[in-house]
């Protein structure tokens, strides 16, 4: 399924351009008027405010939080892309979690074949939703072999650096991680639990962690807001750079 194309209309190109005008003269993360007021406002119907508002939350202008209100986006969470990126990417404001499920089960194939387990091993399976400052910003999907964590509970997954906490109470020294990034769209699901409409651009991060001796600790499926997210890189350059 696909999102649907824009399509132009003139009623609401123009509530587009007063919104985006709005934005060029205003600070991150202020709030805009009621659908009615700017509707009364542009001589234009609500639904029409409401179509211009959802394109422009889609692409990224604007965040729409339920009970109140909609806002100009706040500046991105950003994080650099470096060799030892292996903390909570830095942001203002406190980054807490909250655990959506949280579930030992024995591993199918396909889940023991990413742990490098055998088949029907205890895999520990977590599903949080990342906010800061109280806001959704991600949500991950987190697999680990049981016998790791042994006593890990879900409030042990709300607060703090995840790593630290393995390295703190498991011994375990997370080493080095491979990783994918790729841009995505949210679906139903992932729009409620980020507080997002349907279509929302997203970063979706995969990732595979291994300790010091070489074992898999971690397989993370992430998926950032991109409204709210970015992630940036220092290159070393050289003359045979192309």
């Amino acid at each position: 399924m696909t999102a649907e194309p824009y399509k132009p209309s003139p009623k609401r190109d123009v509530v587009r351009r007063h919104i985006l005008g709005l934005i060029e003269n205003t600070r991150p993360g202020t709030g805009l008027a009621s659908e009615r007021e700017l509707a009364q406002q542009l001589g234009v119907s609500r639904p029409t405010v409401r179509a211009a508002l959802d394109d422009l939350t889609r692409d990224g202008f604007l965040v729409r939080q339920r009970g109140r209100g909609t806002f100009t986006s706040p500046n991105k969470v950003t994080q650099e892309l470096a060799g030892n990126g292996m903390a909570v990417p830095p942001a203002e404001g406190e980054w807490t979690s909250r655990v959506v499920s949280f579930a030992v089960s024995p591993a199918l194939p396909p889940v023991a074949a990413r742990l490098e387990l055998s088949p029907g091993d205890p895999a520990l399976r977590v599903t949080r939703v990342r906010l800061v400052d109280d806001e959704p910003i991600a949500i991950e999907h987190l697999e680990l072999p049981a016998d790791l964590v042994p006593g890990l509970q879900a409030a042990d997954m709300e607060t703090g650096n995840f790593y630290h906490l393995l390295r703190d109470r498991f011994g375990i020294r997370v080493a080095e991680a491979v990783q994918s990034i790729e841009p995505s769209f949210t679906n139903p699901e992932q729009a409620e639990l980020l507080d997002v409409p349907v279509y929302s651009p997203l970063l979706q991060i995969e990732r595979t962690t291994r300790d010091t001796t070489g074992r898999v600790v971690e397989v993370t499926h992430s998926v950032y807001r991109g409204d709210r997210y970015r992630i940036t890189s220092t290159l070393r350059l050289d003359e045979s750079s192309g």
